[in-house]
């Protein structure tokens, strides 16, 4: 178990379908895609599934030797293959010498890495990369590469790419298995890459939807008592009935909570506090900006109560399978949070919701001032989110959400006739010039 990571504490218990399934297949050496809306939970239930002690001899076998190797891609300043390639070394490596399995493979694997290194050059990354598996797989290890947020280098996969991985496996005889989290199945990520007809033989797809009550709860006392808060039952039932298994949302909540800044005594004024939170608003547009325009019309019909045709059903099946909506067996839908429903509704009434403000909001203004303490300089991603996000830090901060802000601040200081402006270095980050 590791001790820092907070999900390594859940009971065994925990999202035991998921758990169940994703073992199953991991016992066969199938590889799987986890697909799931954007910050839906995939990452807290893989850190618990990836860090329990338990898991191994609980879901998937108790003989088997299994490697767990965690690929965040999160990690990746450049979305690029070569450099994709160079973390995955560096993340068995890591994995390795956090086991205890045998020194040897560990001398051996570290020797490869380091020539990988010294060479910069991708077939030998890509070997050094093979001929470790191999070595794992001879001594009995079955390796299993968890490649979580997969979809941050859906432009940069090709077909050369695709048939590296699928050549790891047969180099260890199918003893590899793959776990891809995204939050579009692989298919509509790079559909010139990924075909359904090989991703068939090749990765099970799996669908996260938001997580059910007992399985929040859990996360609520972990979190209560490492944030050490006093909530009213009253309030306590309305954080669940609000955020309704969207793991985002309630950890956003509990933040909010935690900060203390305003109190709410009923569900009526947190609903209304939670809706002036910028944090809130920013994953709601996240989400909506994840959808297909189909998928969108289909969104706001639902949040009307409006009837929904087969074939609305059919192109919007993303909807059902990832859990936007709640359906009941009478047919009576609903969308999955009440935080998310008012903000469509508000989306239909007023399409471009900016008030036509040209004012900073705080998180705008977090980023300016960062961005101008720095002018002229390079600022990656990383440091924007430690500066303006500090609080959600450990949770982690999507791209989407980095280049909203960003686009935000690009936009409002035009309509201020502003002396500076902001340049996007590519696969850096981003510097504020003078204009």
């Amino acid at each position: 178990m590791d001790k820092t990571v907070i999900e390594a504490t859940f009971p065994l218990t925990f999202r035991k379908e998921e758990a169940a399934e994703l073992g199953k297949q991991l016992k066969n050496r199938s590889s799987v895609v986890l697909v799931g809306m954007k910050r839906v939970g995939i990452n807290n239930f893989l850190r618990f599934f990836l860090y329990h002690e338990k898991i191994v001899k609980t879901y998937i076998s108790p003989t088997q030797k299994h490697l767990f190797i965690p690929v965040d891609l999160n990690d990746l300043v450049e979305k690029e293959i070569f450099p994709f390639w160079r973390l995955t070394f560096k993340r068995i490596i890591d994995a390795l010498e956090d086991s205890n399995y045998p020194v040897s493979i560990k001398t051996y694997a570290e020797e490869l890495f380091s020539s990988s290194i010294q060479s910069q050059d991708l077939f030998l990354t890509i070997d050094g990369v093979r001929k470790t598996l191999q070595k794992i797989v001879e001594n009995g290890i079955f390796p299993n590469i968890f490649f979580i947020r997969f979809d941050r280098i859906k432009d940069a996969v090709t077909p050369e790419f695709f048939a590296n991985l699928q050549g790891l496996q047969d180099a260890t005889h199918g003893k590899l298995a793959y776990v891809f989290t995204s939050f579009r199945r692989l298919d509509i990520l790079a559909p010139e890459v990924f075909t359904r007809a090989s991703l068939s033989t090749f990765a099970q797809e799996m669908y996260m939807k938001p997580a059910k009550k007992e399985d929040m709860e859990i996360i609520y006392k972990t979190y209560k008592d490492e944030y050490k808060l006093t909530i009213s039952p009253a309030i306590e039932q309305s954080i669940f009935d609000l955020a309704d298994g969207y793991v985002q949302y309630f950890q956003l909540v509990l933040i909010f909570l935690h900060e203390g800044k305003k109190e709410a005594k009923t569900k009526a004024e947190l609903f209304d506090l939670l809706l002036k939170d910028e944090r809130i608003s920013l994953q709601s547009e996240e989400l909506w900006e994840s959808l297909s325009e189909k998928e969108k019309e289909i969104i706001v019909k639902i949040s009307k109560g409006q009837a929904i045709s087969d074939e609305e059903r059919k192109l919007g099946r993303y909807i059902w399978d990832s859990g936007f909506l709640y359906e009941s067996q009478n047919n009576i839908r609903a969308l999955f949070s009440p935080l998310f429903d008012y903000y469509i509704q508000q989306k239909d009434k007023k399409p471009l919701s900016e008030n036509g403000s040209i004012e900073f909001s705080r998180k705008e203004h977090a980023l300016f001032s960062f961005l101008k303490d720095h002018i002229s300089e390079i600022c990656e991603r990383e440091k924007i989110v430690e500066a303006v996000w500090p609080e959600v830090e450990e949770l982690g901060v999507s791209d989407w959400a980095i280049d909203r802000l960003v686009a935000r601040v690009r936009s409002k200081l035009k309509l201020q006739k502003s002396q500076y402006e902001i340049q996007t270095i590519k696969t850096r980050g981003y510097k504020l010039v003078p204009s």
